[in-house]
């Protein structure tokens, strides 16, 4: 059988304001089927969790990668998301024939892309990637916050909740945070 090399690939992270931008991508094998894929948002955490594993398991080739709040800084949010698909796409150690990413916009990747608005509800490489991106980057959120305590990263893994807010205030930014992001730009003021 003729494993298809197409690769499922989304971020989880954009929007914090603290933490790294994580891509996941995934290639699904046929033979191996797994149930219940969808975007990570529509799942519980604990059954993202449940699915992780079962994703690392099956499918033919996954990999996640990260683009760092520095690197968030440096070249802005969107590029530093398709700079960690790139790299989520690198690291799975076979080239993909085609990529079909969540959204409206491809990374510049060196095999044919394709975009999908919500394609992490319709494709199932795609809902894979979004699972592995988001319990992976909350997974480093949690260690973020045993690194820098009083912000509440283990809880609101880096979002901007009114938490967040009064510890950026009280506590002003640490490492972790996007420096050019408007809330933490006015926190370090």
């Amino acid at each position: 059988m003729t494993l298809s090399l197409i690769c499922g690939v989304d971020e989880a992270g954009r929007g914090p304001w603290a933490g790294p931008v994580t891509a996941g991508a995934v290639i699904l094998h046929p033979e191996r089927p797994i149930h219940g894929l969808t975007d990570s948002k529509a799942l519980s955490e604990k059954r993202r969790e449940s699915l992780a594993p079962i994703i690392r398991d099956r499918a033919a080739y996954w990999a996640i990668a990260h683009a760092a709040p520095e690197e968030i800084d440096r070249l802005n949010i969107r590029e530093a998301t398709f700079l960690a698909m790139r790299r989520a796409v690198d690291a799975l150690g076979i080239a993909p024939t085609e990529a079909l990413i969540d959204g409206n916009a491809v990374p510049g990747l060196n095999c044919r892309e394709t975009a999908i608005i919500k394609g992490d509800l319709t494709e199932p490489a795609i809902s894979a990637a979004s699972i592995l991106a988001k319990t992976a980057r909350d997974s480093l959120m949690r260690a973020l916050d045993a690194a820098h305590p009083g912000y509440g990263f283990a809880a609101h893994k880096g979002y901007g909740t009114k938490v967040h807010a009064e510890a950026l205030a009280r506590l002003g930014s640490c490492a972790a945070h996007r420096m050019s992001f408007s809330p933490v730009k006015r926190a370090a003021a």
